[in-house]
Parts: C-alpha cells; structure tokens; sequence
C-alpha cells in the first residue's frame, strides 16, 4: 500500500487524476494538498470525500511547516505534484505568484522529501508533473519534442515550470532523492477551469457570446485527453527509470483556429441556433511572446512503458463537449467573481 501526497488535487488533471487513482488503485492512501485557489474546487471530487482512503488538506506547498508535517504525520512514500499556476495570460499580467508557487513550492516539497526519504527511499517516488512549454517554440516544420530538446521558455510560466523542472533534476544528481518528471502537452477534458481555449469557447458558442481568438489563430498545439495524461503519469510512477524525464503527448496537432471552428460544429449540432456560432469568431490582439508551435514526441513512453493515448481528438472532444453541457451547474458556479473579472481584462475590447 502506497500513501500519496497529491498536490493540487483540486485542480483540473489533479481532480482526474485522483479519481484515476481511486478507481485503479483502491488500496492506497491519498493526501490531497490544495491551495483552492480560484481554479482549485472540491466539486471536482465529490463523493471522493467519503473514501476511507482519501483526505483532503487545504494548505500551500509553499508552507514548510505543513509540508513537513504531512510527510511525517502521514508516513509519505510517493508524490504526485501537480499544483502550479499554470495560465499562460494570468503570468503575463502576474508574474510573481508563479515564481513563488511553481519555483519555490516545488523547492518546498523536494526539501521536505529529501529530509524525510534519506534514510528509507527504496520505495519512494517524486513525480514532477511538467509542460512542453519548457521547450520553447517549434517552427511549421520542426521535429517534435523529445525529452533531449534544449529548454528555451518564452513566457513567466514556462520560465517557472523550467525553473522548477533543473530543481528536480538536481535534487536527483545532488542528492539522489527517486525523482520523475513528466512533461505534457496541452490537456482538455472534464473539469477544465473554463478560462482555456476549449471550455471557454464551447461556454461562449453557447451563451452567443464573442468567440476570442489570438491574432490569426493559426498556433498549433499537441491535444492530450487528461484521462489519457493520468494513464500516462500511472505509468511512469510505477515503471518509469528515476532521474529521467517523460513526454507525455497527445500524438494530436491542432491550429487554434480549426479547434475553434470544430467547436462550433458540435455544437451547432447539439444545439442548432438560428446561425452558425461560427459567426461569433472574434480575432483580437495577440498575447505578447505568443508561441507559434508545440508539438511532443512521445515515443519514449510507447518504447519503454508501452504507453499511447487512447482517446483520438474526435472521440475525446465530443465526450468533454457533451460533459459540458451536462455539467453546467458546475461551470456556471466556478466562474466567479475573479474569473469575470480576469475575462474583462484580457478581452475588454470585444
């Protein structure tokens, strides 16, 4: 039996996570550490709560008293770290909460693991849940990511996740502490805080309300179904070599444009209006440093974990559309007051 120490279980790939691990692996324990900041929510996990397995801590990773409280109170063995600030346009505007949870939240519980494992960490894991945004950008024609591609970070988020990824690489070579590293490409699925491109758009079409798209929408990102993602970490976690470094990727290049054209399709389909949402398209001012192309090689995780994404972008882009529209007491109560307010911010011209 395992005990995990889940950080930002409340969050979107943490919430799908923790139920992935829940139902795979019934016989651990989980600790879910959250800051509940506003894209952290417990309606994420509910009925989770009941598990005589699961227990919720509302905390900062930054805080070393309680980090180091919980690896001993609760005999810690394996981490799973996924909480970070991890929107792009909110590190533009402040920089300074993601150095200090990304980098410093990630020395705080690398400090606390490594204090707490030095003597027993036979059994021991420290997962780093990662981006290929650390990676830069690739031009139309480039080859794919590979966990070999030079960092070359373009945006205060990136440049923290980055940051935070040598620390882990470090704590590996400096001190030997079990570590792992996985870096994605760009999630979508249920739960997904709806400030990213797919639930934003998709809560928009249906609300005939402006549909933003930066400059001429023709970035290209690599789609991962986040239940494929949790697939992927599972593996890793259990089978993955320490001190190296996994890319987790959807296989799946789409521009921003054709995601947001497929959008309305769909939903023109499940809830025909008196025209297209295509119509909605609204093309404003491009975020500064926008990245032009990502894209992962992930066959490191077929060749030695025998990993592949499962859901193609097709399947797994009805199955987040349709749990949307069935879920939408959820989206409407997540987006409160900040939320608002950031959106008339970033798009106050449409």
């Amino acid at each position: 039996m395992k005990t995990l120490l889940i950080t930002g279980g409340a969050g979107f790939i943490g919430s799908n996570f923790v139920h992935h691990w829940i139902k795979h692996h019934p016989e651990d324990r989980i600790i879910n550490l959250d800051a509940l900041t506003y894209a952290g929510n417990l309606e994420n996990l509910a009925g989770i709560e009941e598990s005589e397995n699961y227990h919720f801590v509302h905390g900062d990773i930054c805080d070393a008293a309680l980090v180091n409280k919980l690896f001993d109170k609760e005999n810690i063995d394996t981490v799973v770290h996924f909480a970070a600030e991890s929107h792009v346009d909110r590190s533009i505007t402040g920089p300074e909460a993601f150095i200090k949870t990304n980098v410093h939240g990630t020395f705080t519980l690398l400090e606390a693991a490594r204090k707490t494992w030095a003597n027993d960490d036979t059994r021991c894991r420290f997962l780093h849940v990662s981006t290929d945004e650390v990676y830069g950008t690739l031009e139309a024609d480039d080859p794919a990511f590979t966990e070999t591609t030079p960092f070359a970070p373009n945006s205060p988020y990136s440049a923290s996740k980055a940051s935070s990824d040598h620390l882990v690489r470090a704590y590996f070579h400096t001190y030997g502490l079990p570590v792992v590293t996985t870096n994605c490409s760009n999630n979508y699925g249920p739960y997904q805080f709806p400030e990213k491109l797919i639930p934003l758009v998709f809560i928009n079409a249906l609300e005939n309300k402006p549909l933003p798209v930066y400059g001429d929408g023709q970035q290209i990102r690599d789609w991962l179904h986040v239940a494929d993602h949790c697939r992927g970490i599972d593996a890793v976690l259990q089978h993955g070599r320490l001190g190296e470094t996994y890319n987790i990727g959807g296989c799946n290049e789409w521009a921003n444009i054709d995601i947001v054209k497929l959008i309305c399709r769909h939903l023109d389909e499940l809830r025909p209006g008196d025209k297209p949402k295509a119509e909605l398209i609204t093309y404003v001012t491009d975020r500064p440093g926008h990245d032009r192309r990502y894209a992962i090689d992930a066959s490191k995780m077929l060749n030695e974990l025998g990993w592949k994404p499962e859901y193609t972008f097709e399947t797994g882009i009805k199955q987040t559309l349709n749990w949307y529209l069935e879920n939408q007491t959820w989206w409407e109560r997540v987006r409160d007051g900040e939320y608002r307010k950031f959106i008339e911010q970033q798009y106050s011209t449409l």
